[in-house]
């Protein structure tokens, strides 16, 4: 797979800008490896980010997983998230996966499980420490991030991920709550849809379900004033976790609402999440 950076990279991905920070050009320090198929589905790809001068010693990684309601979005939305990271010395897997309108729940928690799998058994590959990997994502990226960190193997939903850490900014923790009643989205009813056993599967799909002693430190992160998905799910999942004795933190944006300005994302990076990643001893 050829490597691509700057413009070439923009030509070969088609970026578009769905991300709230703008698209920025790939730094010539940074090298890209685009659309590496991880399974045999064709939206199952994903793009190695990582820093062009070689480290003898073993990098962190982080998965990267784009939100979008899992109805649209694309990885290369997720650019700028994937650049802050490998300017820290990560290397980086931004994950696509199947959207609703191929294939309804479960098909991204399985699809993002096997990038997961895809990423570790690839490591040495890349030079990343499999002991220093954390997923990251925001709305339905941050629901798929933590059901990465959190999905059993009892669930027979793909392969048990392991992850030192998830990094979660406002994700969707209770599928449920959303397919009916105050808290509805379009977007859930169409991931879940009418069907035998629907509230079963939505549990299934769900990381509150999976909350218990043994998974990985969880950083979540959430604007209060948020109408996309509300705050509480964020706050009743750490309550959860630290009710197990796991560690769980939430950062609360006030008057936050579904996804930040730059300047707060730059705030929380340098505030809550690098601080969280070094206190786990990933960075």
């Amino acid at each position: 797979m050829a490597k691509l950076h700057a413009v070439a990279l923009v030509t070969a991905l088609g970026l578009t800008a769905l991300a709230q920070e703008p698209i920025p050009a790939i730094p010539d320090s940074v090298s890209v490896e685009a659309n590496i198929p991880y399974d045999h589905y064709k939206e199952t790809v994903l793009d190695i980010f990582q820093p062009k001068e070689n480290s003898t010693a073993k990098m962190p990684g982080v998965i990267v997983i784009h939100g979008g309601g899992w109805v649209e979005g694309t990885k290369e939305g997720d650019v700028p998230v994937c650049l802050r990271y490998v300017e820290k010395g990560f290397v980086c897997a931004d994950v696509e996966y199947r959207l609703a309108k191929v294939a309804t729940a479960p098909a991204a928690v399985t699809d993002v499980l096997n990038a997961a799998h895809w990423f570790e058994t690839n490591a040495k590959k890349y030079n990343v420490d499999t002991k220093r990997i954390v997923v990251t994502g925001g709305s339905a990226g941050g629901h798929l991030s933590l059901m990465v960190g959190m999905t059993p193997k009892s669930a027979k939903l793909g392969p048990p991920a392991r992850v030192a850490a998830v990094v979660d900014f406002y994700g969707i923790t209770d599928v449920g709550d959303q397919l009916g009643g105050p808290h509805m989205q379009d977007y859930a009813v169409t991931w879940v849809p009418e069907q035998t056993g629907r509230l079963e599967l939505a549990t299934r799909v769900s990381p509150m379900t999976y909350a218990r002693k043994g998974v990985p430190p969880i950083l979540c992160i959430h604007g209060d004033a948020d109408s996309t998905v509300p705050y509480e799910h964020s706050v009743k999942l750490v309550k959860a976790l630290r009710d197990a004795g796991e560690d769980a933190e939430l950062v609360s944006v006030p008057q936050g609402e579904h996804g930040f300005p730059k300047a707060k994302q730059d705030e929380i990076y340098e505030q809550s999440i690098w601080p969280f990643l070094k206190k786990h001893g990933i960075m």
